[in-house]
């Protein structure tokens, strides 16, 4: 059944993904029709907002071993998709189009603008170039096989196409309709977000930073390590990320409300209680809440200090057995219940979507329907932040590129 109205390739999804397959589809095959369907006034929203509205690109990661890693649902999956396509051919993709990345310390990437418009300049520019047809406002009410080739209809058209690509990341109106046609979805939940916590040992220190902490899940195996911030509302940066995107489904499970075990020194309790005997005798006259140890923040430290019993003005020379005992608790075993979640930033990622199991990871093509690819967050992969989902969205658009 072809319309009037035919493409060669109809790509749903104005983001990420959905443009960088169409860039590189119309690249190499200029004869082809590629069309992109984006149900809004404009695309590319999330590239817009990401990295605090500067990108966050990629990750500097270049060994598809150790890359992997990082993405708690799809890191078998992407092992091969990686080799094909990572890290060095991001930054080599986007140099060659007058885009140049930078690293940062944590290694994430950025565009040396520090402007996520420059990205969508690129991106707009390179379609352009290449003849992509773009049509805005076309939400998606249905799509399917008729006769080898795919029927969608959008809310004021209809079209065909030879090959359909869904690159619309987490859109629940679309796994319906990919579930309508056979694909399993796993039901999504969130996978990216900080923790609201309301206790007094961070209720007044907003903005303040353990660099470097250990936090566990109490009653379950989920840990992660590294930087820590206190937020209005609770605990966020990459120790919390982490652990809210490996744990995403069992932190559905209990409803987002569980206790977290914190070392905020990364010492056990009796090498910690020897340290805190050691300052007892070296600072004898001075006060303990005024002499922060491990290279702690000062108001973090005496919030610690304080609910261990120890007042303002107690010198290390009084601190009795009991108060050592119970700082070394609070500064390596630490207990804090969280009662909710936040979404991190604008940043919404979710875990869930068409099961790894019917995709075929050489093309990113479907198992169940010929000629139907996927690309980006629709599938069930998800990553912890640093630039890690974007890297999952342009290897899967690149191979689908070549692919179809």
């Amino acid at each position: 059944m072809r319309l009037d109205n035919h493409k060669d390739i109809i790509i749903i999804g104005g983001g990420a993904a959905g443009f960088f397959a169409a860039i590189n589809i119309a690249e190499r095959n200029p004869n082809l029709t590629v069309s992109l369907l984006e149900r809004g006034k404009e695309g590319l929203q999330k590239v817009k907002i990401s990295g605090g509205g500067r990108c966050n690109v990629t990750h500097a990661e270049f060994v598809p071993s150790d890359l992997v890693t990082n993405y708690p649902r799809g890191e078998k999956e992407l092992l091969g998709p990686f080799h094909t396509f990572m890290t060095g051919d991001t930054i080599d993709w986007f140099e060659k189009r007058g885009v140049e990345l930078k690293v940062e310390e944590d290694g994430r990437m950025f565009p040396v603008s520090d402007s996520s418009q420059t990205i969508i300049n690129c991106f707009l520019e390179e379609s352009k170039k290449h003849g992509v047809e773009i049509l805005y406002g076309q939400p998606v009410t249905s799509f399917s096989k008729v006769d080898e080739m795919f029927l969608v209809i959008t809310k004021d058209n209809q079209f065909s196409c030879n090959k359909l690509i869904i690159a619309t990341g987490s859109n629940s109106k679309i796994w319906n309709l990919l579930k309508g046609l056979g694909h399993t979805i796993i039901k999504p939940v969130p996978s990216l977000f900080t923790f609201d916590i309301c206790d007094v040992r961070i209720k007044d220190i907003p903005g303040v930073v353990a660099e470097d902490v250990e936090v566990k899940v109490v009653d379950s195996n989920l840990v992660s390590h590294g930087p820590l911030l206190i937020t209005h509302v609770g605990m966020s940066a990459p120790a919390i990320l982490k652990l809210s995107a490996f744990g995403a489904l069992e932190l559905a499970k209990r409803n987002y409300n569980f206790d977290i075990q914190i070392n905020f020194i990364r010492y056990e309790a009796e090498s910690c209680k020897s340290i805190l005997k050691t300052a007892k005798l070296q600072l004898a006259k001075k006060n303990v809440v005024n002499t922060p140890q491990f290279d702690l923040p000062k108001r973090l430290w005496k919030n610690l200090v304080v609910a261990s019993d120890v007042s303002d003005n107690t010198k290390w020379a009084d601190m009795n057995k009991k108060q050592l005992e119970k700082l070394s608790i609070q500064l390596t075993e630490a207990i804090f219940h969280v009662t909710g979640k936040s979404t991190f930033k604008e940043e919404f990622v979710t875990a869930g979507g068409v099961d790894l199991k019917e995709i075929n990871f050489k093309t990113f093509e479907s198992k169940l329907i010929s000629n139907l690819y996927f690309a980006g967050e629709v599938i069930n992969v998800d990553a912890v932040t640093g630039g890690f989902n974007f890297q999952n969205a342009w290897t899967g658009a690149y191979i689908v590129s070549q692919s179809v």
